[in-house]
């Protein structure tokens, strides 16, 4: 494919910001999935085009949060381009930390995701560019749950998942019945047990926004994931997040392992089947949403060009950058992002995933229901957020690693959400 087609964009980006841009450069805070690391290669023709330096910073999810909070929040200066997602961009927006995003007409906004562009405004307003999406799901080895002689069906419940990973689990050759997140991290560990809880019936805060940590429902999830992981899964479960997963997954180590439905585009081995979250009952919750989006931090000095690097980055051009590019392909273009996408014959012949991401998808249900009064599946829609499920996270690996039981670990959850929230003043 030709660079000038690869790099046409809906504004026009190509044809105008070389000139309007040579010389200028952007400083780029990215999570170090395999998207985003693929993206500082097939940015490379941008750069050529355009004349705009691009200066990566990749980083480790809880890393990256941490620093991009600090860094956007005291209005610090030292990106003009963040990776946030749907926790933080709504808020961040009205709370005036990140720029309004506006692109030209055949960027087509509304070809991207509705639960994606939902996820990623304030009041309708854009203000992060979704450069993939995803949901969860089970991704399982069914030349090992064949030999097993168990089946795995969608939305199964957490009972059989259980036995699945028990008929699976032969670490004597290497294989381990269930890898899953333990890192401790309000998006790590915390992501995936949240789901869990909310099939549960549980919730992170009552109808008065109390945290409601020290229910039956949180006790019975959380024991039923220390269980499965220390039964199961790896030793050392409370260190592995998604990069550590996807490594002891490709190296023929897992037989389950439920996780971001974008995992799939990086699965290397054979054999792998995919099916929808399980649950235990509750019809809500059983699967997350999420977008790593790009975002331009406000008072950017480079904001024009900024935002022209994100038009193109998340656009359809960028899906055909990557699914031309000779050392990534169809297999590799970033997903749940745009509905076009599912379209393409050439993507369709590459993903075996994609239904059952899509489904996913569309299936997540991240509104306020009564069991769970707040915006958000493996998170909460709130400010104090990201603070509670730190503190929670440590306490669910330690629960984990068996330095304290589930019991303690939830009351003192429970103690340290109820000040936070207290605090914050949301009662007395």
């Amino acid at each position: 494919m030709k660079l000038r087609n690869a790099l046409c964009t809906a504004s026009a980006v190509a044809m105008v910001a070389g000139a309007a841009y040579a010389q200028e450069s952007l400083t780029i805070a990215i999570v170090n999935n395999g998207h985003m690391i693929n993206m500082q290669t097939v940015a490379e023709a941008y750069t050529a085009e355009t004349g705009v330096e691009l200066n990566w910073v990749s980083l480790e999810e809880g890393v990256l949060r941490e620093q991009v909070t600090s860094d956007t929040a005291t209005g610090g200066g030292q990106y003009d381009i963040i990776n946030i997602g749907m926790q933080e961009a709504p808020i961040w927006g009205q709370a005036g930390w990140i720029e309004p995003l506006n692109f030209g007409a055949d960027y087509d906004v509304d070809d991207i995701l509705p639960a994606m562009r939902a996820g990623l405004s304030y009041e309708g307003q854009l203000y992060a560019a979704p450069f993939y999406g995803e949901s969860s799901m089970v991704m399982y080895r069914k030349d090992l749950a064949d030999a097993a002689g168990v089946t795995i069906k969608d939305n199964d419940s957490w009972a059989r998942i259980m036995q699945a990973a028990s008929a699976m689990h032969d670490p004597d050759n290497g294989v381990y019945g269930a890898c899953l997140r333990g890192k401790p991290g309000w998006g790590d560990n915390m992501a995936f047990l949240t789901t869990v809880v909310n099939s549960f019936g549980g919730a992170w805060f009552d109808a008065d926004m109390r945290p409601a940590l020290d229910t039956a429902m949180w006790n019975e999830a959380v024991n039923f994931y220390v269980d499965l992981l220390g039964n199961y899964g790896p030793p050392g479960s409370e260190g592995n997040s998604f990069n550590e997963i996807l490594a002891l997954y490709n190296e023929g180590k897992c037989g389950l392992w439920i996780d971001a439905t974008i995992a799939a585009s990086f699965l290397t081995v054979d054999g792998v089947a995919y099916a929808q979250s399980p649950n235990a009952g509750n019809p809500v919750g059983a699967n997350w949403l999420w977008a790593w989006a790009m975002a331009v931090p406000a008072g950017s000095p480079n904001t024009e060009a900024a935002v022209a690097f994100i038009e193109w980055a998340t656009s359809k051009d960028y899906v055909q950058a990557v699914g031309n590019h000779p050392d990534f392909g169809w297999g590799a273009v970033p997903t749940g992002q745009r509905a076009s996408t599912y379209e393409l014959p050439e993507f369709q012949a590459a993903a075996g995933f994609a239904a059952a991401e899509m489904a996913a998808i569309e299936s997540a249900a991240p509104a306020a229901t009564d069991i769970k009064p707040y915006v958000g599946v493996q998170f909460a829609a709130i400010p104090e957020f990201p603070e509670v499920g730190s503190v929670v996270a440590q306490e669910m690996a330690a629960a984990l690693s068996g330095a304290k039981s589930v019991e303690e670990a939830l009351a003192a959850s429970q103690a340290a959400a109820d000040a936070i929230m207290r605090e914050a003043g949301y009662y007395d």
